[in-house]
Formats: structure tokens, C-alpha cells, sequence
């Protein structure tokens, strides 16, 4: 048995269990803006009560439970991340999610600030599901799309 396949299993473990990975829908997809956190919040703690570090792949959400996983794909270049949602935000009306500045660097969006985004969850507690043409890029966390012969 693949690893993938134990991971699908486990996952599917989880979704039937009454647990907060019961409160979200996998495939659950937004669209809108994101930015990413100010320099000054390096090192700060989160709302998860974790220390802050610019330079793994982190993210705010408002509602999502903590730990859930969320790919983050920036609408103008296609560049994909996954993130894990360790802290509440963003705080502004018009931005669906804030990133770590890494998150942000790998999607292309430090030079502007904001980005028009969609978020989908992909998983909770570390745990990722993906689309069968789908894989993990282990140096830059990005997704990226296999092709199929």
C-alpha cells in the first residue's frame, strides 16, 4: 500500500469521526484577496499560541479551525502553496486570508502586498488530500500538477 493511499484512508478515518475535521468540508473553496504579515510580527505568538516565524508556510483565517490546511493559489500567476492555519485573521473586510511572508514569496506576491486568491481546504492537523495528479513539491511546498500518461 502507497503512502498516498494510507493517507486517503486516514483522512477518511477522520472525516466520518465527530471532530473538529467534521467542521470543514475538504474541496471547500474562497476567493478574494490576501496579504501577508508585517516584519514586526516575527517572532510574535499567534492566536494557536505558537511563535510566529516569516519563514514557514503559515496563514491567518477567520472562521477555518486552527491547523487546518488550506492550498492558496494566487489568480494572476497560477502559483500554488499549502499552508496551515496557525492564527485568526485577516482583521480587514476585504482580504480572506493573511500569509507568512514565505507563503507569500513562493506565490509571487511580496512586491505587490495583495493578491487575488483562491483558498480550498486540503486538509487538517497536517494531514493533505489531493487530487490524484496531484503532488507536494519537499523543497518549495508548492503544488504542482503531474501529468497523467
Amino acid at each position: 500500500m502507497t503512502y498516498r493511499r494510507i493517507l486517503i484512508l486516514i483522512l477518511l478515518a477522520f472525516a466520518s469521526a465527530p471532530s473538529a475535521f467534521a467542521q470543514i468540508k475538504l474541496g471547500k473553496t474562497e476567493t478574494g484577496s490576501a496579504s501577508y504579515y508585517a516584519a514586526r510580527f516575527n517572532g510574535k505568538k499567534t492566536s494557536f499560541g505558537e511563535v510566529h516565524k516569516s519563514t514557514e508556510l503559515l496563514a491567518a483565517h477567520k472562521s477555518y479551525p486552527l491547523n487546518t490546511m488550506l492550498e492558496v493559489t494566487n489568480l494572476d500567476n497560477d502559483e500554488k502553496v499549502i499552508v496551515r492555519v496557525n492564527d485568526r485573521g485577516p482583521f480587514s473586510k476585504d482580504r480572506i486570508v493573511d500569509l507568512s511572508k514565505e507563503a507569500a514569496r513562493l506565490l509571487g506576491i511580496v512586491a505587490k502586498g495583495v493578491a487575488h486568491v483562491t483558498i480550498r481546504v486540503v486538509g487538517m492537523e497536517g494531514m493533505i488530500l489531493l487530487e490524484p495528479n496531484e503532488e507536494i513539491d519537499p523543497k518549495s511546498g508548492k503544488v504542482i500538477s503531474m501529468r497523467t500518461k
